[in-house]
């Protein structure tokens, strides 16, 4: 059943307007929640611009944010794979290991 499955998401057929196709930047995201909804606003910062600008609001329903987050998080793996680890730049002068930040 599942490789039945695997078939028939190879086989979506997506159409993207020539607008859609270019993409909107996004350097941040405000994620939030009600009940029913998981609600994105993908945001544009830029330098000496005072606030972020909202290019697009995301809304969807708790199973399928669980779904793309699946997929996002495969997706980065195969990337890591492809081309090695992402890493998070340091901020200058930044002397704490990362991956001790935030552990207690």
């Amino acid at each position: 059943m599942a490789n039945q499955k695997e078939q028939q998401q190879n086989n979506l057929k997506l159409n993207i307007a020539p607008d859609v196709a270019q993409g909107t930047y996004s350097n941040l995201v405000v994620i939030s929640h009600n009940p029913t909804e998981i609600i994105m606003d993908f945001a544009q910062m830029l330098p000496g611009v005072d606030g972020a600008a909202v290019r697009q609001r995301i809304i969807m329903n708790p199973i399928h944010a669980k779904r793309t987050l699946a997929a996002l998080a495969d997706n980065i793996k195969k990337y890591e794979q492809q081309f090695g680890p992402i890493e998070e730049p340091r901020p200058a002068g930044d002397t704490v290991p990362y991956d001790i930040i935030g552990k207690a």
